[in-house]
């Protein structure tokens, strides 16, 4: 349950000077910006000249030696989105000043993050004679030392915590190496890249490139602190990137019907971010920076859709790790009461637990840690709130790990399995000094200020830009309505996942709200009146102005009163007489996989007096639907459980199932066809299809339940491949501990109203 907190009084008259909004001036004051000089600082930035990074300069020198003398230039960079635009903007800046110039990004599944001599290896004999880090390298000193061994230079240029030993770089431009305070000291990769440019472009007399649409790219899809540079940087670049000029942003926008004239922050993080961090989760990175660098429209639009392709997998074992998460959570609800979220499971893929991590700190409010597991070793990311250093904080436990880097938001870890629980302890411990027993509280939410509905106007929502880009270190306003009911309820997106929600304040006035990702959640009834949070923008579509409230989170004022009555299902054991001879005629049978003839998949399920649950339902999700449909009054419950099916043997019978799709039915299925026919978790029907898909075998393409089949020939990604089979035995893990606890539990009655 989370605490709203109320805003505190605050007298804002120290920036009357500024003619700010109240609620602007009343902010910036509640967030410690208290004279018109700070806030001048904060809302109106004078650059800050590269040349205050140490050892800038010598980088430069360094790199116009290398042009000069027609030396090959490798950009090293990192497969996350800071890494892909630092990669590019650096590639494009030493092009821009005639260098010979080529990069590499290492493929997250085969050789993870960090400078590999192996990889390095090859570069340099294929001619390379400078290499340049971008958002990588601060602790590759064993790569850097074999590169000097080799007569090769290293400029490093990083933004994550420093070793214990810097490497043996000829020029190290690194944030951390200045004062905390300093407004350079926040930036992230590609903001460090993007400074190393311009002090190239001022030494080569060069006018400054379109980059900064880059740098807002990699900032905010980093969880940058947006203060300082970066939230210069990253609002100039927000600006540049609504006038974009890069073909393949322009084509990723047209496939994912995004607008770049409404283009904010909240773009970048649920539109852009999500589907290049995809391409270096699940597969190889390298061509995101083609993309970003390309003129070819044809090449472009080619290189979107692959990236697409790959958005929809991720979204796929995105919700499943999800499910899993919160299932842990629902399972052990003392784990919340922890001062970090911290989890493990051998299903869950390692590319994309930092995305339910940060999904789960925004729904606890809590820093998070999801663990993927792998012959004994737990491989995590980690994702922090306002005012942690997690890296900071993780660094306290390093004697249990294997390894560890990362910055205050986000961080990734490795550490032995059976040591997981020393680590959660010590862990704590050490949040609890950084932020004192508060942690241990249950979570709030701060409210900027109340509000009727009828004061949601433009006017309010342009004054609260003025703050924006939002995000880590700048979060945005949240604001409350008291005393709401529910009027309409409608879901959005491609996939159904968004509602738009119609609520009524007392005094009749009705405001749209959108919940991103809403879908699958619980509303208040219609009858219940409830407070309201959400967040306010202003954009511009088709040159007209416009109003978006976003939903946040809402508490219930006033509850419901609900009539409870006895259930009068009556259930009856047939687990240990498993024949049907004496059931009625009419009785509707529910069987599945290989016993399908007995009765009807779940398609097929109708309203029914008497109901057989012949076949084990894979999971509580499936059971619940069942009962929702045929709504029995007696129960017959066999229970018959299919044999436990490995991952390997699952995706071969799914195979042999879908030559018989393309065969006799022309490619046309629909998944929960394919789960009854299998017997199987729609989920795990999907990711088997995507398995298929990755290996090169077929073309699927899933549109909600509907599924078509065609024979491929494309490549494989064996990466995709691994991170899709470690989803899908976790999966049938699941199912098969479920169906062992159907045939052995004792309390039938608690087991169908679970």
């Amino acid at each position: 349950m989370t605490r709203w907190l109320d805003p505190s009084p605050v007298n804002a008259d120290a920036l009357s000077a500024l003619n700010l909004h109240p609620l602007v001036a009343e902010t910036l004051i509640r967030r410690g910006i208290d004279s018109p000089e700070a806030a001048r600082a904060f809302l109106f930035h004078d650059e800050i000249p590269p040349a205050q990074f140490p050892n800038i300069e010598d980088a430069v020198e360094i790199i116009q030696r290398a042009i000069h003398q027609k030396e090959k230039i490798c950009v090293w960079g990192d497969f996350d989105v800071d890494g892909q635009t630092s990669t590019t903007l650096l590639v494009q800046a030493l092009q821009t000043i005639g260098a010979d110039v080529i990069y590499y990004i290492p493929i997250r599944g085969k050789e993870s993050h960090g400078v590999h001599i192996e990889t390095l290896t090859t570069i340099i004999d294929n001619g390379a004679k400078l290499i340049v880090t971008c958002d990588t390298g601060i602790t590759a000193n064993e790569a850097v030392d074999y590169a000097n061994s080799r007569g090769v230079d290293v400029i490093i240029t990083d933004h994550h915590d420093l070793g214990e030993t810097l490497p043996n770089a000829k020029a190290i431009i690194n944030p951390k190496l200045l004062p905390k305070e300093h407004r350079l000291a926040n930036l992230a990769g590609v903001g460090v890249a993007y400074k190393l440019a311009e002090a190239l472009f001022e030494e080569s007399k060069v006018e400054s490139q379109d980059l900064l649409d880059l740098v807002a790219l990699g900032l905010i899809a980093d969880v940058a602190l947006l203060k300082g540079e970066t939230r210069s940087l990253a609002q100039k670049g927000i600006q540049q990137l609504r006038e974009t000029k890069r073909i393949g942003l322009q084509v990723m926008a047209e496939i994912s019907g995004t607008s770049f004239e409404t283009l904010t922050e909240e773009t970048i993080g649920f539109t852009f971010a999500p589907r290049l961090n995809a391409l270096g989760r699940l597969g190889d990175a390298n061509p995101a920076v083609e993309l970003l660098l390309t003129q070819d429209p044809a090449r472009a639009r080619v290189l979107a859709a692959q990236i697409e392709g790959l958005n929809q997998q991720r979204r796929l074992l995105t919700s499943q790790v999800y499910a899993g998460a919160e299932a842990q959570l629902k399972t052990n609800p003392q784990l919340l009461e922890e001062p970090a979220i911290v989890l493990s499971h051998s299903g869950w893929p390692g590319g994309v637990v930092g995305i339910v991590a940060n999904k789960l700190v925004d729904r606890y409010h809590k820093p998070t840690i999801l663990f993927n597991e792998a012959d004994g070793i737990l491989r995590g990311s980690a994702r922090s709130v306002e005012g942690l250093h997690i890296t900071e904080a993780i660094a306290t436990q390093k004697d249990l790990l294997h390894g560890f880097g990362g910055h205050p938001m986000a961080a990734g870890m490795s550490l032995d399995a059976d040591k997981l629980s020393a680590f959660r302890r010590g862990l704590g411990k050490a949040i609890e000094k950084q932020l004192g027993e508060i942690v241990r509280e249950e979570p709030t939410l701060q409210i900027d200020a109340w509000l009727d509905l009828n004061d949601l106007n433009l006017e309010l929502a342009a004054a609260f830009e003025t703050l924006a880009p939002f995000g880590a270190g700048n979060p945005s306003l949240v604001l409350a309505t008291r005393s709401v009911q529910l009027k309409s309820v409608a879901k959005i997106g491609k996939g159904q996942e968004h509602l738009r929600i119609n609520v009524e304040d007392e005094n009749g006035n009705v405001q749209s709200i959108l919940w991103w990702g809403g879908a699958s959640e619980t509303l208040p009834e219609t009858d219940t009146k409830f407070d309201v949070a959400y967040s306010l923008r202003a954009s511009t579509f088709r040159g007209q102005k416009q109003l978006t409230v976003q939903f946040k989170e809402f508490r219930v004022t006033e509850e419901q009163v609900i009539e409870v009555q006895e259930s009068k299902i009556e259930i009856r054991d047939m687990r240990l007489q498993p024949s049907i001879l004496n059931l009625q005629p009419s009785t509707l049978i529910w069987a599945e996989g290989a016993d399908k003839s007995i009765g009807v998949p779940r398609f097929e399920l109708h309203p029914a007096d008497e109901f057989s649950i012949y076949t084990t339902p894979p999971s509580l999700a499936e059971l619940r639907k069942a009962l929702e449909i045929v709504k029995p009054k007696t129960i017959y419950v066999f229970g018959i459980s299919p044999a436990e099916e490995k991952a390997e043997d699952f995706i071969n019978r799914l195979a042999g199932l879908c030559k018989y799709v393309l065969n006799q039915r022309r490619g046309k299925a629909t998944i929960h066809e394919l789960a009854a026919a299998m017997a199987s978790r729609a989920s795990a029907i999907e990711l088997g299809l995507d398995w298929l898909g990755a290996a090169g075998h077929l073309r699927v393409t899933i549109d909600a339940d509907e599924v078509t089949i065609e024979k491929g020939n494309q490549t494989a990604n064996p990466y995709l491949q691994k991170e899709l089979f470690i989803a899908l035995r976790g999966v049938l893990q699941e199912s098969a501990a479920y169906r062992k606890y159907f045939s052995t539990v004792t309390d039938l009655k608690a087991l169908l109203e679970a």
